[in-house]
């Protein structure tokens, strides 16, 4: 079982930045990705970012040249950064990551909500 502890959600106004961190129970060189994914209210749970283990990324077209994910092997960290928020940016935001073998894993969540 692996846990994933996420971070740096809140408010900010349209416009501004913020920076969501991932923390996983264990090393991220065991995972062959991992990602961030949100969900609006009403809506499915999309795809944000995905890193491989590779550094291979990619976004959705919705926030690429907005949104950078990167990983930390030093730290054991995956983070988000996010700028240029707009108000449709607002969601519950989910880290995730891909074993070599078996389901994937969930964290929480954390909010964002970026206000007009």
């Amino acid at each position: 079982q692996v846990q994933l502890v996420e971070s740096g959600g809140g408010l900010v106004q349209s416009g501004g930045s913020l920076r969501l961190s991932c923390a996983p129970s264990r090393s991220i060189f065991s995972f062959i990705a991992m990602g961030w994914y949100r969900q609006a209210p009403g809506k499915q749970r999309e795809l944000v970012a995905r890193v491989t283990s590779g550094d291979n990324t990619n976004y959705a077209d919705s926030v690429k040249g907005r949104f950078t994910i990167s990983r930390d092997n030093e730290k054991n960290m995956v983070y988000l950064q996010m700028n240029s928020l707009k108000p449709e940016d607002t969601a519950v935001y989910y880290c995730n990551t891909q074993p070599s073998s078996g389901d994937p894993y969930w964290g929480p969540g954390a909010q964002v909500t970026v206000s007009s």
